[in-house]
C-alpha cells in the first residue's frame, strides 16, 4: 500500500493569491495572516503573487489567468461574504466556490478556497485570529500540503 501526504514542501513553486477587497477589513487580514503564515514556511516573496479584485465573483477568473498566464503552481483565493437582507449572498457563494472548483479542475492545479462565509461581520472576525483560528494562515497551509501531495504524484 502507497500512503501519500505532504513532505518536504518545495518552497520554490510560484503562489497566486486573490484577494478580494470587499469587505477589505477582513480580506486584508485573511492576506496578512496568510502572507506570514508563507513566510514562516520560507517560501520567498518572489514566488508570491498578490492580485486585488473588486469582489469574491471575479477571483475565479483571476486565479485562472495566475495559473495559465502565469504559471503560478497553486493559487489561494481569498475573500469574505457576510450575509445580507437579501438572497444575493446565496448566488455569490455558489459562484465563488463553483468557480474556484472548476478552476482547479480544468487546469489539475490547486485552487484553495479561503473564502468565508458568514452570518455576520463577528463571525468572520473569529476567523482571522480568533476562536476559530486564522483561516488565511489555514489557506497557506492547505495550498504547500496540496503542492506537495500533488507533486508525489507526478
Amino acid at each position: 500500500m502507497k500512503v501519500i501526504k505532504a513532505k518536504n514542501i518545495d518552497k520554490k513553486d510560484p503562489i497566486g493569491i486573490v484577494v478580494s477587497r470587499f469587505n477589505s477589513e477582513i480580506t486584508d487580514e485573511l492576506l496578512k495572516g496568510c502572507l506570514q503564515r508563507l513566510n514562516e514556511l520560507e517560501v520567498s516573496k518572489d514566488m508570491i503573487t498578490v492580485v486585488y479584485v473588486p469582489g469574491v465573483v471575479e477571483a475565479p477568473f483571476l486565479a485562472q489567468k495566475l495559473l495559465v498566464e502565469k504559471k503560478m503552481s497553486a493559487v489561494i483565493v481569498l475573500g469574505c461574504v457576510i450575509r445580507g437582507e437579501t438572497s444575493h449572498y446565496d448566488y455569490v457563494c455558489e459562484q465563488v466556490s463553483n468557480g474556484c472548483q472548476r478552476v482547479a479542475l480544468d487546469h489539475n492545479l490547486p485552487v484553495v478556497f479561503g473564502v468565508l462565509t458568514t452570518e455576520n461581520e463577528e463571525q468572520a472576525k473569529e476567523r482571522i485570529g480568533g476562536s476559530h483560528g486564522h483561516k488565511g494562515r489555514d489557506a497557506a497551509d492547505t495550498a504547500m500540503e496540496m503542492l506537495s501531495v500533488v507533486e508525489q504524484l507526478a
